[in-house]
Parts: structure tokens; C-alpha cells; sequence
């Protein structure tokens, strides 16, 4: 079994590409969906009011709102926030990857917007990063209600999208229709098979 992330920053189809994925057959472990499971556990919302402060739960449940704001406005609020979630998101990562394995699954795509922000990468054996242009992004947060201010202050907290190119086993450029987009997916399929090729080489 291989195991391949992707991955990219807000606004550049990093879901989209994961759903036309998971849409021809792959098996996609999504870690924002493990992020909240991780984050309605009772201890992980004592933990946030121990560091973060009591205005960041209330009646038994994490105020997202709030915690987002925090994290996007301050630095460490969002190291504090990771510090909390992201071991128990790595540890529920690698028992449904044990799961899959187990189950004879030969390809698990991992689907994280921080893959290389919190190492995650380094367990993986291979990275897709899914890019696109500065106002192909902006555009779409625009579409989405994104004000400037917003889309500035949240990209300044990833890694840029050139370094993570760099850092690529192969690139996905989602400048154009969704159409373009699965064309561009095809393509990752194709190397998909080279990479399985490759893990099963003596």
C-alpha cells in the first residue's frame, strides 16, 4: 500500500480535487474531518479552555467562529490550537491507515491542508500539492466572502505555494474549469500507477 497526501492552501481546489478522487474509487482520509472529531472530544475542549480561554467553548462545544478568528489573528493562539489537536489527528490518522492496510486498500490519499506545516509529509510516501495563480485563488475567496484582509492574514500562516511546488512529488495547476481540473487528476492518476509500480519493485 502507498500513501499519498494532498495538499495545497485555502483557495486552490485542494478539495475539489480530493472529491474527484474519491469519486473514481480512492479511498481519501480527510484530516479536517478528523481535526473536528478531535476537537468535540471533552478533554481537547478542557485543554483549549486551559490555554486559550473559557470564550473558546461554551456549553460543551467548541465555538468554531472564535477559534478560527483566534488562530488566523494570532500566531500563537494557532500553535497553542495545533499543539492540541494535530497529535491526536496524527494518531487517528495512522489507525484507519492500519485499518485500510488491514483491509487490503492499495492506495490511501490523505487529504490535509497542513501536510507540510506540521511534518505529516515526512510518514507519507508521496505529496501532491494542488496549486493555482494569486488571483485564481482570490477570486474564488472572493466568491466565497473573503475579504482582502481575510485572504492575507490566512496565507501568510502556510507555507507558500511556490515552496510547496518545490517540495512536490507532482503538481496539480487549477487555473481553468473544474473539466480542466480532472483532466489534471488523470494525469495524477497515471502517476499514481508509476508510484505503485515503483513500491512494489524489489
Amino acid at each position: 500500500m502507498i500513501t499519498i497526501g494532498i495538499t495545497g492552501i485555502i483557495g486552490s481546489g485542494k478539495t475539489t480535487a480530493s472529491n474527484i478522487l474519491k469519486q473514481k474509487g480512492f479511498t481519501v482520509i480527510d484530516l479536517d474531518r478528523l481535526a473536528k472529531k478531535a476537537i468535540a472530544l471533552k478533554e481537547v475542549q478542557e485543554d483549549i479552555i486551559e490555554r486559550l480561554g473559557k470564550k473558546y467553548v461554551k456549553d460543551g462545544n467548541p465555538v468554531i467562529e472564535k477559534l478560527r478568528d483566534a488562530v488566523f489573528m494570532d500566531s500563537d493562539a494557532l500553535r497553542e490550537l495545533e499543539s492540541i489537536i494535530h497529535p491526536r489527528v496524527g494518531d487517528e490518522l495512522w489507525k484507519e491507515v492500519d485499518r485500510q492496510r488491514g483491509a487490503g486498500t492499495e492506495v490511501v490519499i490523505v487529504d490535509g491542508p497542513l501536510l507540510y506545516e506540521t511534518d505529516l509529509h515526512k510518514n507519507l510516501d508521496r505529496v501532491v500539492v494542488v496549486s493555482a495563480k494569486t488571483n485564481k485563488i482570490k477570486e474564488r475567496l472572493k466568491a466565497r466572502g473573503m475579504s482582502e484582509k481575510d485572504m492575507e492574514r490566512r496565507t501568510t500562516l502556510q507555507i507558500p505555494l511556490e515552496k510547496k511546488e518545490e517540495m512536490a512529488d507532482f503538481v496539480i495547476f487549477n487555473n481553468g474549469t473544474k473539466k480542466d481540473l480532472e483532466r489534471e487528476v488523470e494525469m495524477l492518476q497515471r502517476r499514481i500507477k508509476e508510484w505503485e509500480v515503483m513500491a512494489d519493485a524489489p
